[in-house]
């Protein structure tokens, strides 16, 4: 929405013109204004850390592919996928395949994520 690029803008000093003004995005390639591909990917930190693996979780790595472009009105789906768990003394270590599509389906993100699960959720899941 307008609000989450605006509010993004402000919290992470991202103030490129192609995604606060619609005049010069006119100008562009993309004929209007784009998401931050960071909000975006912050969609996969809110699946990961409310979702799958959960709570506690803590990122280690993050790749990211910016395939499509995000417009705003866009309705973007986050999803995550384990590709593999290794146990650790610590917990336990999580790689997981990240997408982000459109309502059309479009993958606009690609990536993959390797998180750490804290002792007690790696504990549950053995």
């Amino acid at each position: 929405t307008e609000d989450d690029v605006r509010g993004f803008a402000a919290v992470s000093g991202d103030e490129n013109p192609i995604h606060l003004d619609e005049s010069y995005a006119a100008e562009t390639s993309f004929g209007r204004r784009i998401v931050h591909g960071m909000l975006t990917a912050s969609l996969i930190s809110a699946a990961l850390a409310n979702d799958l693996p959960g709570r506690g979780t803590v990122y280690l790595s993050q790749t990211l592919k910016f395939t499509a472009p995000v417009f705003l009105g866009d309705t973007i789906t986050a999803a995550v996928e384990v590709k593999e768990l290794r146990a650790t003394r610590r917990g336990a270590i999580v790689t997981l395949s990240t997408r982000c599509t459109n309502a059309d389906g479009t993958l606009v993100l690609d990536g993959e994520a390797v998180v750490m699960l804290p002792a007690s959720a790696a504990e549950a899941r053995r």
